[in-house]
């Protein structure tokens, strides 16, 4: 996908913010979309459908996480790629965001250069429309890797894009045990830094969702799919 097919929703209470991530994402070719509250970029969302969302934390009338998760309950904008963009940098703030449904969570301040290369490698987890259709069946799940779409017995489940990832790579090779630094690796991208932790957090809402029992824990080794 070329960069100016690639819409990017930037949402912060904050103007000047506004204006110097999308001066800088802007040059990059990007399409840049903006709003200043949870409210208004739920609305925005829905009528860009963006690629990639950019949001504030504590914004007026609705903050990021409630935004989020309203987002995260329109399939419509399943692939949507969300990310926090935020001063609150506490450990129980960055839990929030991903339970929330984010894939990423970056604190500021940070150099321009440093963000538009973390959106960049955000945006590489994007496919090609005409990518092939890859649908892979395990037990009672089916996972279809194009459409972004998971089946439990004939019933379809609406994952954030990162808990899908983690799924089908997991899936992929069923009784493999897959090392926390090849998860990170291979469902983060070597650009951007995430914790151990953050694995956790996304492991533990598959299992609310999947089902406790299709992920077993290696004790400090990593997960495997069973």
């Amino acid at each position: 996908m070329k960069k100016k097919d690639i819409k990017i929703l930037l949402v912060d209470d904050e103007p000047d913010i506004l204006e110097i991530v999308g001066y800088n994402l802007s040059s990059e070719g990007y399409q840049i979309s903006t709003a200043t509250n949870g409210i208004e970029a739920i609305a925005k969302a829905k009528k860009v459908k963006p690629h990639l969302i950019i949001m504030d934390v504590m914004m007026p009338e609705m903050d990021g996480i409630e935004a989020c998760e309203n987002i995260r309950k329109d399939s419509n904008l399943a692939n949507t790629i969300i990310t926090f963009l935020t001063a609150r940098g506490e450990d129980y703030s960055q839990v929030a965001g991903f339970d929330a449904g984010a894939d990423d969570y970056i604190t500021k301040p940070i150099k321009p250069k440093v963000l538009v290369s973390k959106v960049k490698a955000l945006l590489r987890r994007l496919k090609d429309d005409d990518s092939n259709a890859q649908i892979v069946t395990v037990g009672n799940i089916v996972i279809n890797r194009e459409e972004y779409k998971i089946l439990k017995d004939g019933v379809e489940i609406i994952l954030p894009r990162k808990e899908f990832e983690l799924l089908s790579l997991l899936a992929s090779r069923p009784g493999k045990v897959f090392k926390r630094e090849e998860i990170l690796d291979r469902v983060w991208g070597n650009e951007v830094i995430v914790g151990g932790r953050t694995i956790d957090v996304h492991i533990r809402k598959l299992r609310e969702k999947i089902g406790e029992d299709h992920f077993k824990t290696v004790k400090g080794v990593g997960y495997k799919y069973v």
